[in-house]
């Protein structure tokens, strides 16, 4: 690992953390809790509110061009962002999945029309947008996707369901994955389909979580027509298309570290405040210090590797398996600490923040990528070992 916060860098976290400073206030701060599934009445008109006031200043996508609205950031002023934003307990913007993994896509791939005509808006946050490409049979193995789109005219006829479409309930428009030539071999003949959630024949179902939250879908086409132009590059080549769009999603496990070290240091503080066994503060317990500097030690190595995989992308070298690396370490990380909070903290660990994080974390292995293909990737791309 090898660097450091540039003049340019400093000076961008000065002038952003006092326009945080000047604008974020608890309402503010009260937005990005609840998950995504902006279940609180009222929540998503503040979410978007908020969005479009960082749009104005120029700090919802500072990574994008200029000629796109954002600032062409470097890596170290996006690094800086996230921080800041972190520090202010400010949310991002709407778009968690449109403004880093969908414009991307759009801007490699995409006609000057569409251009044009999406970007605008999901910088603003006045469209939200949902990805469709996990099905019940093809999740880890994505390209196992069998959701057909049938070439008729002027149109594709989609038929088909895909499932944990996140924000699928609030969005306008979805980047879909869908299979174009069911001749060719699994990783050819799918294409990418720019789709307007509010096109006749598409049904979202909500997927209700443990913790009682509506952030997921299933989603069904039948008989769903759009225009042939919602095509986003050359049709049967929408595997590369995707792999643009995971490429940039992936790229922001450097960011995870943030949330994980700042639940691990709430969890310490409650320790020094919670009575252990025998009238002592818990975190004087040595049993439970152990526990306690396994969660702290855990979450320091996320950051490492955040940080080698930022230093190799300043000296040219694209994420590679640092990422799945971090998206491992992440998710164990996060269901150890709520394992911890329960011995530490006892009956107090099953209600409030620390019980909704105990459940919720469950899925810290599964979605993103599982930690089982995770595992394949570093086995394989890492260590060099065979596949088995």
């Amino acid at each position: 690992m090898d660097f450091t916060y540039p003049a340019e860098a400093e000076a961008f976290r000065a002038e952003f953390r006092a326009w945080l400073d000047a604008h974020v206030d608890d309402a503010v701060r009260s937005i990005g809790s609840g998950g995504l599934g902006y279940d609180t009445p009222g929540q998503l008109e503040r979410a978007q509110a908020w969005n479009r006031l960082l749009a104005d200043a120029g700090y919802a996508a500072i990574a994008w061009p200029v000629e796109y609205g954002g600032r062409g950031a470097g890596v170290m002023e996006q690094v800086v962002w996230a921080e800041e934003l972190h520090r202010a307990g400010a949310p991002g913007p709407v778009n968690v999945l449109g403004i880093p993994n969908v414009a991307p896509a759009i801007m490699t791939y995409g006609t000057e029309d569409q251009k044009t005509r999406l970007l605008p808006p999901m910088l603003r946050g006045d469209d939200v947008w949902c990805q469709g490409f996990s099905e019940p049979d093809a999740g880890s193995d994505l390209a196992a996707l069998s959701t057909a789109a049938v070439r008729d005219g002027d149109e594709w006829v989609i038929n088909g369901q895909k499932v944990w479409t996140s924000l699928g309930h609030h969005a306008h428009w979805c980047e879909l994955l869908v299979r174009t030539n069911p001749e060719a071999p699994k990783h050819k003949g799918i294409s990418c389909l720019l789709v307007d959630m509010s096109t006749p024949g598409i049904e979202i179902r909500p997927l209700i979580t443990i913790t009682g939250e509506h952030d997921f879908n299933e989603v069904f086409f039948d008989d769903a027509r759009v225009p042939a132009d919602a095509i986003l590059g050359p049709v049967d080549e929408g595997w590369r298309v995707a792999m643009t769009t995971l490429t940039h999603e992936r790229s922001g496990v450097a960011r995870l570290h943030l949330g994980t070290r700042k639940k691990v240091a709430d969890l310490i503080a409650a320790a020094q405040a919670a009575p252990g066994r025998d009238g002592r503060p818990a975190a004087q317990d040595p049993a439970l210090r152990q526990l306690l500097a396994r969660v702290y030690l855990e979450a320091e190595l996320l950051k490492l590797i955040a940080d080698r995989a930022i230093s190799g992308e300043l000296h040219g070298r694209a994420l590679g398996p640092e990422s799945s690396i971090a998206k491992l370490v992440w998710s164990e990380t996060d269901q150890h600490i709520g394992e911890v909070a329960a011995a530490v903290l006892g009956p107090d660990a099953t209600t409030g923040r620390w019980g909704r994080d105990r459940v919720g974390s469950r899925q810290a292995t599964i979605a993103g990528g599982t930690t089982q293909i995770n595992k394949n990737i570093i086995a394989q791309r890492v260590l060099g070992l065979p596949r088995g």
